[in-house]
């Protein structure tokens, strides 16, 4: 008896000890996978580079709370001001010059537009990363204040674009939503469980989920190890790092996007539209009316004709009918 008593507790440490060097080892494993680059994908560039920026103002820089310079571009209303003031966040990868030709047309409608390089993106911070996540939300309040400066009571509209149009529901239901009288998303990425989703975005993604679930992992258990780690690559072209994100680390790919499109929705509590081309090649446009009203009947969905992923924030027909939408409406609902 005064044996098994000895030996009993030394044999649960070591059984213990040897599950928690399995563990560790298999978490190691997990977090050491590479992350792998996919081919380029001509539909984004191509449409991208056929985008005429003459016009497109240069960057303007605010200082983000923690001291960062963050760059975003101005775009002052032309013709007869709309009374408006729009926030429009570009999609994965990019910057401020991906949404050049809608801010353009939005700015031709008389509305005050900001399109800013979201931080880990053109030319606000470290490329590809951020600090922790919830620094974006952070930053989003910044230039607000920044435009709350010059216009403390216009209305603004915040609209954004493919992983920027899930961001845009992420603030929508964040501490700030009620500095924006209506949110527009762009064909927006709703998250991996949404059911709009194409396999790897339509070939424009490869996630590392080995090491994304790792991460996850440690984080649940309150370690915030490791998260400056890519865990998201990008169809992008080749020696294009100057101008686009690569990749993603892992707190940059859980900050911009939403915390959960279900979740987000429900706690929407000021109108919303999501606009999509009904020919995108990266997302299921024609599952989104489902998919937002099985959680909030009230978002409008509309879909545009003849138009692809890239083409939604590009082509005059879609940036003209989104910019006539955003100076007719307002927080009063759809």
């Amino acid at each position: 008896m005064l044996t098994w008593l000895v030996w009993f507790p030394l044999k649960l440490a070591l059984w213990s000890l040897a599950a928690f060097g399995a563990a560790t080892l298999l978490l190691t494993a997990m977090i050491a996978t590479p992350l792998v680059q996919p081919p380029p994908l001509r539909s984004v560039s191509e449409t991208a580079r056929s985008v005429d920026r003459s016009s497109m103002p240069p960057l303007s820089r605010l200082s983000a709370r923690d001291g960062t310079e963050l760059a975003y571009r101005h775009y002052p209303a032309r013709g007869p001001a709309a009374g408006k003031i729009a926030i429009l966040v570009h999609g994965s990868s990019g910057s401020s010059a991906a949404v050049h030709a809608l801010a353009d047309a939005l700015a031709a409608d008389g509305i005050e537009t900001y399109a800013p390089d979201i931080r880990g993106h053109g030319g606000s911070g470290t490329r590809g990363d951020i600090a922790h996540i919830g620094q974006l939300e952070d930053d989003m309040a910044d230039l607000v204040a920044l435009v709350r400066k010059t216009s403390p009571e216009t209305p603004i509209t915040l609209l954004g674009h493919s992983a920027g149009g899930g961001f845009a529901l992420r603030i929508a239901s964040s501490e700030i939503k009620d500095q924006f009288v209506r949110t527009i998303m762009l064909a927006p990425y709703l998250g991996y469980d949404a059911p709009t989703n194409r396999p790897q975005s339509g070939g424009w993604t490869s996630a590392d989920i080995p090491r994304f679930l790792g991460l996850a992992l440690l984080r649940k258990l309150g370690v915030a190890c490791c998260e400056a780690l890519p865990t998201l690559a990008f169809a992008v072209p080749p020696n294009s790092a100057s101008m686009l994100a690569p990749a993603y680390s892992y707190r940059l790919m859980r900050n911009f996007a939403t915390r959960g499109y279900k979740a987000d929705l429900a706690a929407l509590t000021k109108p919303m539209t999501l606009i999509s081309g009904a020919d995108d090649e990266l997302m299921l446009s024609d599952k989104y009316a489902d998919a937002v009203h099985a959680v909030a009947p009230s978002v409008e969905v509309k879909l545009i004709d003849g138009v692809d992923h890239m083409g939604v924030v590009s082509v005059p027909k879609a940036v003209n009918e989104i910019a006539d939408y955003v100076a007719t409406h307002d927080g009063a609902g759809t």
